[in-house]
């Protein structure tokens, strides 16, 4: 045998798990060193292209030269200048600078580090949002389809964990996606509020812009409009520090914790429902659930998705504490942090709205075993009914509560002690005291009489508030989502 050693090489350094088996490429690449470096370069065009219109003596043959670099990094030769400069932007600076000879000298004028780092992370942020928003969009637009169709499928409701008057299948996933709905609206208002830091200098008060235009305010505030409008955005933070403030950074990360918890709850119903077998999420033909149980269909897509969406609620309180210790201007201890938290809490977010978005598209309903538990409980919540019958043919209600009484304790010990059926339907057929209602008591026990207006409030809510938000992923590609793992 060879020596494996060099060819499993990336197998000897730590590797996120969001990047090798969860999250998606696009994902992965917005936050990439690749798009994060280039962006760097693009906003120092963009910064020395407006200098120039502005006339500051800068040429087109510098520009020129910048543009024909935007992607082509040294990345070994930056990290070499990290390491003696301790200076990540300068570092760039220097190697950007190399490969652009004639621009070197205007390259990063009057500008502070954060003008890359904190312009390139907004642009990442709504670059984020942008992949997001859409696959929300999907899984949205699957569960509507999920909740139409199971409308009218009367199922036992739970409060407290306990079975509660009936409601119907699609009714439950109703409020699934009014949860996925109140996301879909907070990570667009999320996305639409952000805004561009600018060219504000090194603590926001824009004195180099202003020593470099000999004190005309007019052109350093014409300045910080079109490089914010070239950059692609239309406004920026009026005031900064040298960084925009982090409390956008809280807002940001804390639309995706709250999605989290709306993952969390929809895929925690699912594994219940899965263990009283009347819902399953798809299961593969060459799936395993066990290593040791082969007859397993374990809900691990809905496991993985608790699992990421703890760790995504996990980082709110991270972005609130970063935000709660930036003192007076700036402080530095945010920049570690942020390099993990806000990578950490997109691709979390993408990782489990790509796997409930692969729930959504096979979820399995199984009407017989749902029919089944109803029955199990049906009797006991229909005796009201069974009581107003008897008392419109002529019965004393007082009696009738005593005999239902009396039946409902009986049957609950044939379930509750021996393991049995609820033997409640019979046991009234079996009284000569019920005999006048005996030709309704079908009647009385359908299911469907019992879940209110469950299916009209899904078709009402579906056309009312779904509907319209799904006209703006009118072109959402339907094609199945690929799992890594």
């Amino acid at each position: 045998m060879g020596d494996s050693k060099e060819t499993n090489e990336e197998f000897r350094n730590y590797r996120s798990p969001l990047s090798t088996r969860y999250a998606s490429k696009e994902m992965q690449y917005n936050f990439s060193d690749q798009n994060k470096f280039s962006t760097w370069r693009k906003l120092w065009v963009n910064l020395a292209e407006a200098e120039m219109q502005l006339g500051l003596a800068i040429s087109p043959e510098q520009i020129a030269e910048m543009k024909e670099h935007l992607t082509d990094i040294d990345f070994k030769a930056a990290a070499e200048e990290e390491r003696k400069t301790r200076h990540d932007v300068m570092a760039h600076v220097h190697v950007f600078g190399a490969q652009c000879p004639k621009a070197a000298p205007i390259i990063h004028l009057g500008a502070t580090s954060c003008y890359v780092g904190d312009n390139t992370d907004l642009l990442v942020l709504r670059g984020g949002f942008d992949i997001l928003l859409p696959k929300l969009g999907g899984v949205i637009r699957r569960l509507a389809k999920f909740a139409h169709e199971h409308r009218s499928l009367p199922t036992l409701g739970f409060t407290h964990l306990q079975p509660a008057q009936l409601t119907t299948v699609g009714k439950r996933a109703s409020l699934w996606l009014h949860d996925l709905v109140l996301d879909e609206r907070a990570l667009r208002r999320a996305r639409d509020d952000l805004r561009f830091r600018g060219v504000k200098g090194t603590t926001g008060t824009q004195a180099s812009f202003l020593q470099l235009f000999n004190g005309d305010g007019d052109k350093v505030k014409r300045l910080d409009k079109m490089v914010t409008e070239m950059s692609g955005f239309k406004k920026y933070y009026s005031v900064t520090g040298q960084t925009y403030s982090r409390k956008v950074d809280a807002e940001c990360i804390n639309v995706l914790a709250s999605l989290g918890a709306t993952v969390h709850k929809i895929c925690s119903d699912i594994r219940i429902l899965a263990n009283m077998k009347e819902i399953e999420e798809p299961f593969e033909t060459t799936q395993i659930g066990s290593s040791a149980m082969p007859y397993k269909r374990n809900p691990m897509r809905s496991e993985r998705c608790c699992s990421i969406a703890r760790h995504l609620m996990s980082l709110a309180n991270n972005a609130l504490q970063t935000a709660a210790t930036q003192w007076m201007e700036r402080t530095l201890d945010d920049s570690a942090n942020r390099r993990i938290t806000l990578a950490e809490a997109f691709l979390s977010a993408d990782a489990v709205l790509m796997t409930l978005q692969n729930i959504t598209e096979g979820l399995v309903v199984y009407p017989k075993v749902i029919a089944r538990h109803v029955a199990q409980e049906l009797p006991f919540m229909s005796t009201e009914n069974v009581i107003m019958a008897m008392v419109k043919a002529g019965g004393d209600r007082q009696v009738c509560h005593e005999h239902i009484r009396v039946l409902s304790h009986q049957a609950g010990a044939q379930v509750k002690q021996h393991g049995l059926d609820n033997d409640l339907v019979d046991r009234i057929r079996k009284e000569p005291y019920f005999a006048p209602i005996l030709d309704q008591l079908d009647g009385l026990l359908d299911p469907s009489t019992f879940v209110g207006r469950a299916p009209e409030q899904v078709v009402e809510f579906l056309e009312e508030e779904v509907y319209p938000i799904l006209k703006a992923y009118d072109d959402l590609d339907d094609a199945p989502v690929s799992l890594l793992i």
